[in-house]
């Protein structure tokens, strides 16, 4: 069975700063602000929400479907993706566009800062979820806003068990628009920052939000995550990385396994934990699409 992974397709310009962003930027000064960071190391990779977790899915052994828009500069990606043996059935080219582009800029500490570009993700909304019986679940990953809210709907048209996963979309959202995708999602994933951010704009604890779905993930980085089945939490434990170099797509490889335990009707709890190793893996490779996985390894 396949999953339809909507979300972004992107190139991911990513640049390495030596120091701490904490050491250059005054906060007495952030009305002023004018910084510069000397990035000696500079990448370019492919990368969005749904290129990263359509790799991490595959490399598990599943079948992604990844929905996005690309630019007229896209090809590259879509070949890639064809190289990799995952569908492009449901990728379109917005012509006089680019494909969007991040460029991600990390400190010594693995802070992180991002200037995205949307591009051709604006036009994500032209694709659209059907009912089809080879597709089982689907998730919807940051995206366009009129994109996130028309799959919302359309998953739940089709009877189509979905994850909603804002991330940095989130605060595109109001409150009530955050609440009505609760409503029609089967799970809900977020990082502890968008759960804090989910809950002041909805007006629902982490306890309530899981009360109105399935289940609901929030990751908590080199700390593991925190899994909210009907107002009870648990805490599933981190896995420690061999290595920590780039955490650019690790969330993206916790939710393709998140994805790959739910197609398997796996609890919540094994899902979690495998995302917990399968992110682990992934810190320890540059990028949010050069990691390989032994599957056997990592799926014990």
């Amino acid at each position: 069975m396949s999953a339809v992974i909507c979300g972004s397709l992107a190139f991911d310009t990513i640049m390495s700063f030596q120091g701490r962003f904490s050491e250059q930027i005054l906060p007495d000064q952030l009305h002023i602000l004018n910084v510069s960071f000397l990035v000696p190391a500079l990448r370019r990779e492919f990368g969005g929400c749904a290129g990263n977790i359509a790799y991490g899915l595959k490399q598990l052994g599943g079948r992604p479907l990844p929905m996005a828009t690309v630019g007229s500069d896209g090809a590259e990606y879509v070949a890639r993706l064809q190289g990799l043996g995952i569908s492009t059935e449901f990728i379109r080219e917005v012509a006089d566009s680019y494909t969007a582009q991040a460029m991600i800029m990390t400190d010594r500490d693995n802070n992180q800062i991002t200037a995205f570009h949307p591009g051709a993700m604006m036009q994500a909304h032209t694709v659209q979820v059907t009912a089809r019986s080879d597709i089982a679940l689907g998730i919807i990953s940051p995206d366009g806003r009129d994109a996130m809210l028309q799959h919302a709907e359309q998953f739940k048209a089709a009877n189509i068990p979905f994850v909603f996963d804002p991330g940095q979309g989130l605060p595109m959202f109001d409150g009530k628009e955050l609440a009505h995708f609760v409503e029609l999602a089967t799970w809900v994933t977020v990082n502890d920052y968008e759960a804090r951010l989910l809950s002041d704009r909805t007006g629902l604890s982490c306890a309530e939000l899981s009360k109105r779905v399935q289940g609901l993930i929030v990751t908590l980085g080199a700390e593991g995550c925190e899994v909210w089945v009907a107002g009870e939490k648990t805490v599933v434990p981190p896995v420690t990385a061999a290595d920590v170099l780039d955490p650019t797509g690790c969330g993206d490889a916790f939710r393709a396994a998140l994805l790959f335990g739910l197609e398997k009707g796996w609890p919540l709890l094994k899902c979690a934990g495998l995302g917990n190793r399968v992110g682990a893996h992934k810190i320890a490779s540059r990028g949010g699409q050069n990691y390989t996985l032994d599957i056997d390894q990592i799926s014990r």
